[in-house]
């Protein structure tokens, strides 16, 4: 994907004449699909005026409308399985700041795992996974959040074959009838970093520690940014615009040192398919290629991601890494994750960094967070539950 961003800020406002390198027309899906919806061939959910919108700028310089309200929870699979203070975190922000949205209990996987893990399905099959959820939020007048970034590249690419393809659209309006829904698509596809990206100065006023001491390493996502990389977020004031802007923007929006390293731009090891048939090589990926260099170049105190696979793949392989005689350590969590962390949210009971199994404990004692009266509290409240005591939800439903 030899995208030439040194280009980019005289890219700005070119529609449809750029060639990719791999001969690919780079062109803005977004007019496309409106075209398919005043000739009647599809119904699109719109980022309205009360989804309160924030413009942000892509790769090519073209824009991006990221809603801030109203938004529907597409959630992960594999974070809520292995990382449920990631949601968590992310819902915590939202009841802060008074966001209406819905913690969606309808919807179905993308299956996109089985997409990349497997090669098994089809393109009318994901199409059609990925039409039926979006309709789940059409039908509630809200606009969808994923979280996962399998699912947003997934959709991402989704999204692009629909409106390219009229065979496609029709075999997949086929399906959705027989089901009673629409042929429905977003108008853009938005992943929850960059929710948080947009909302990150609103997201600093909460900081409750200093954090000027604190060297944060960047690990974006693959299927953040190299799938349909010209839909990617970039800022000029970060990296000078080199660069993806999500998750660095808001590390240094709350005051912490971000430090760069020569394996950026590396996968974190997982991969999909071969983390099924050479799991071995992931992890050796895991800590020769990410963790040592965020350690031995960017003294890094904490790893920050941006997606499900890369958060528990950097995290539980470093475990795995020290019967091989790794002494790189390095606490791995996403960015909304720090970020709730460092505005105040209990360690156990939100953040639930216990589900982690590389050391985070020096991190937060570095910031200044009190874990030990957390863990007491956490532990007390298990044991009340023990004795029949009534559970606490973690985070609001919707008030209407």
């Amino acid at each position: 994907m030899a995208v030439e961003i040194s280009n980019r800020l005289g890219l700005a406002n070119v529609k449809s004449n750029y060639i990719h390198t791999a001969g690919r027309k780079l062109e803005d899906i977004h007019e496309r699909l409106l075209e398919l919806e005043a000739k009647g061939e599809v119904k699109v959910i719109h980022i309205k005026e009360e989804n309160k919108p924030i413009e942000a700028e892509t790769l090519l310089g073209w824009k991006k409308k990221i809603p801030t309200n109203k938004l529907w929870h597409h959630k992960s699979c594999g974070q809520c399985g292995n990382i449920p203070g990631y949601p968590v975190s992310l819902l915590w922000f939202m009841n802060q700041m008074g966001i209406e949205y819905v913690d969606e209990r309808n919807q179905t996987s993308c299956t996109a795992w089985n997409y990349h893990g497997s090669g098994t399905s089809n393109p009318v099959g994901l199409a059609a996974v990925a039409v039926r959820n979006w309709h789940r939020a059409y039908e509630l007048g809200l606009f969808p959040l994923f979280h996962c970034a399998t699912t947003f590249g997934d959709y991402k690419e989704m999204r692009n074959l629909l409106v390219e393809n009229k065979e496609l659209r029709d075999e997949v309006r086929r399906i959705m009838h027989k089901i009673g829904r629409d042929l429905v698509i977003p108008e853009y596809i938005v992943h929850y970093s960059e929710w948080v990206h947009v909302m990150r100065f609103e997201i600093a006023k909460l900081k409750k520690y200093d954090l000027s001491n604190i060297i944060a390493t960047v690990h974006p996502a693959c299927h953040t940014y190299k799938m349909i990389p010209e839909d990617c977020i970039y800022d000029k004031d970060i990296y000078a615009g080199k660069r993806t802007a999500v998750s660095t923007g808001v590390m240094l929006a709350l005051g912490a040192q971000v430090a760069d390293y020569s394996t950026w731009y590396d996968c974190c090891g997982f991969g999909f398919r071969h983390i099924l048939t050479e799991r071995e090589a992931s992890r050796s990926f895991v800590m020769d290629r990410k963790i040592r260099p965020m350690v031995r170049e960017a003294h890094s105190d904490v790893c920050i991601t941006q997606d499900t696979g890369c958060t528990t793949t950097l995290d539980k392989n470093q475990w795995i890494g020290k019967a091989m005689g790794y002494t790189e350590q390095v606490p791995v969590m996403a960015d909304v994750m720090f970020a709730a962390l460092t505005c105040g949210a209990d360690v156990f009971k939100i953040v639930q960094l216990q589900w982690h199994t590389t050391d985070w404990r020096p991190l937060c004692e570095k910031i200044g967070i009190d874990w030990k009266k957390s863990e007491q509290e956490y532990n007390a409240y298990l044991e009340e539950l023990k004795a029949g005591g009534k559970t606490v939800n973690l985070y609001e439903y919707p008030k209407s």
